[in-house]
């Protein structure tokens, strides 16, 4: 977000520009997430004397002096662009530089931010989520007390990403960016204090008849594109905000109930022809296996699955570019324990490894998928039964207690909540691995669709999308810039070498800057983030056209046009990515 907080004048932002006093925000790119996990490149507060500079350090960007304030502390989603705690400290520290006097604190209740106020009005939940836009208000939620932060969202750019928690609660969000959390902020917040919420605590009753009144929570964030089962992707606000997605707003692809699993319990079955089956809890896994982590990205099959139904109408959740996420994933890897199960390091005699989930167990139908013997095996394809996710265990919707991580491979082959592995000959019999998740040209249709013939989808083509702007941005041609930026991933290990960028419907192109991580050739399994500024048309009124191809290590590179990808279940779309901004003469 771009914009000063409501509170700093102009005169103390021109003193403290004079001062020659700067401050720096760098490494935005990991985030925090609320279980407490943080990376080693965490977002910073710095003061640095000298001009206003511009460089790449640790993989973030910093920013100092007359920079015009933007994309700062990771995109937090309930901040300006300067975040609540950068504004709140640079107000300060300015205050100190240039000797002023503001005359106190902010306004915020001798009880602290959200704590009942008797003589405010008593809002209720529906009343709060009444208010979800700006032609109605934008309200949200504290603890005890309401906001309405409509001016404050109107007043700044960027608030897009505000109105992600716009008629819900604030908690969910500074949990994902925990360095909010300060008086000074909660001072800033109550500026806008309306009321109190009565519904401040309340929980929800669940129907015992419904098999999905035991789902875990969500956050609000998420953008759900099926309720039971769930399924959500991640916001797109938020996803290029990290290299590593924080755990709440990792995009969530369900097909049955979250079974809720105890994992002191829980075992895992090993089953190998000829062999006695290996049963091992989860301690037991830990105990008897090195630990090994990878940073990986997974995408749904689908992701962007709802370019190809403007063509014709596919079968399938419609996904836009949000089914993708990046996690460090930790656990054992899957080859360890194959070979002490009594594989053979070259898998003689058998094809494929399968894994069963206990979703759908009740039903004698779990979720099932397989992969290949040989990448199963293959020490530098990194496959793991992992149990941790960012540092901590694996959430519920992500696998608890125990998963399979397939790096480069479509997500649906990655099971969770994994109870068996079948060494075998063949490949799983779940109707998910024989039935779903394959190919065909665009003149198959259900009626002469061949499953049991087409290969089942393993490794993910190259595949590129753009975050920023969003479909429908206007731009003031006055900017005379336009900033975009986006995520660029291949399967099977392939890194991003290249990412191309239009914005005159492919006339003609430009590089885009790549972030990513060190990762070996070969094993390049986390996505690419990048970004480019681009000169606006001198003198466009009208619409832009931008787009984005990437290229990967075995120079492959997207397609065209999603037309002729198109699928009966719209699977693989991985053309390139086409947005329309308007541009805005001035009147």
């Amino acid at each position: 977000m771009v914009g000063l907080l409501r509170g700093v004048s102009r005169s103390l932002w021109n003193k403290c520009l004079n001062s020659g006093r700067f401050f720096v925000i760098s490494g935005p790119r990991v985030l925090t997430n609320s279980t407490g996990w943080y990376s080693s490149r965490p977002a910073s507060v710095h003061y640095d004397d000298g001009p206003p500079q511009f460089d790449e350090r640790g993989g973030g960007r910093r920013y100092s002096g007359a920079v015009k304030w933007s994309v700062l502390i990771g995109g937090a989603a309930l901040a300006s662009a300067v975040g609540f705690y950068a504004k709140a400290r640079y107000e300060r520290q300015c205050r100190e530089q240039a000797s002023l006097d503001t005359g106190g604190r902010l306004g915020s209740p001798s009880g602290g931010a959200g704590t009942r106020i008797g003589s405010l009005p008593n809002y209720s939940d529906a009343d709060v989520k009444k208010h979800n836009k700006l032609s109605s208000g934008v309200w949200v939620t504290f603890n005890e007390g309401v906001y309405d932060i409509t001016e404050f969202v109107q007043s700044h750019p960027g608030g897009d990403k505000i109105l992600l928690a716009a008629g819900g609660p604030l908690e969910p969000f500074w949990n994902l960016y925990a360095i909010h959390k300060t008086s000074e902020v909660f001072d800033i917040l109550e500026e806008h204090r309306i009321g109190n919420y009565s519904d401040a605590g309340k929980v929800k009753q669940k129907d015992a008849n419904d098999p999905y009144s035991s789902d875990p929570a969500r956050h609000p964030a998420l953008k759900v594109t099926k309720d039971k089962p769930f399924n959500a992707e991640t916001p797109i606000d938020l996803l290029t905000e990290s290299l590593v997605t924080p755990n709440d707003i990792f995009f969530v692809r369900n097909h049955l109930p979250v079974p809720d699993i105890d994992g002191g319990s829980h075992r895992l079955e090993v089953a190998v022809p000829g062999r006695t089956p290996v049963s091992l809890d989860v301690a037991q896994l830990k105990e008897r296996y090195a630990e090994h982590s990878v940073v990986m990205t997974i995408q749904c099959a689908g992701n962007r699955r709802q370019e190809m139904s403007r063509f014709r109408k596919v079968k399938g959740l419609d996904w836009t570019g949000g089914a993708i996420s990046t996690a460090e994933w930790t656990g054992v890897r899957l080859r360890d324990v194959l070979l002490d199960a009594g594989v053979s390091e070259d898998g003689s005699g058998y094809a494929h490894v399968q894994f069963e989930g206990v979703d759908g167990r009740a039903s004698n139908d779990p979720y099932g998928a397989s992969i290949p013997i040989e990448i199963a095996l293959n020490p530098y394809r990194d496959v793991i039964i992992a149990y941790k996710m960012n540092g901590v265990e694996l959430p519920r919707d992500h696998g608890y207690p125990l998963r399979l991580v397939a790096p480069g491979i479509i997500g649906a082959r990655n099971v969770k909540w994994l109870s068996k592995i079948i060494v075998s000959d063949e490949e799983s019999l779940s109707h998910h691995q024989r039935g779903d998740y394959k190919g065909f040209n665009s003149s198959t249709g259900w009626e002469n669709a061949d499953f049991g013939s087409a290969a089942s989808i393993q490794d993910y083509p190259v595949q590129s999308a753009i975050v920023e702007p969003v479909e429908g941005h206007a731009v003031a041609a006055d900017d005379g810039t336009l900033s975009i930026r986006g995520y660029a991933w291949s399967g099977g290990g392939k890194g991003i070498t290249r990412v191309d960028v239009s914005i005159d419907g492919g006339k003609t192109w430009h590089y885009a800057a790549l972030d990513k991580l060190k990762q070996k050739y070969g094993q390049e399994w986390a996505w690419t983030l990048w970004s480019v500024e681009l000169d606006l048309p001198e003198g466009h009124d009208g619409e832009l056209e931008v787009i984005c191809k990437a290229v990967d290590t075995s120079h492959n590179v997207q397609p065209e046009s999603a037309e002729h990808l198109w699928n009966i279940r719209g699977v693989l779309n991985n053309a390139w990515h086409r947005i329309h901004v308007k541009v805005e003469q001035p009147e």
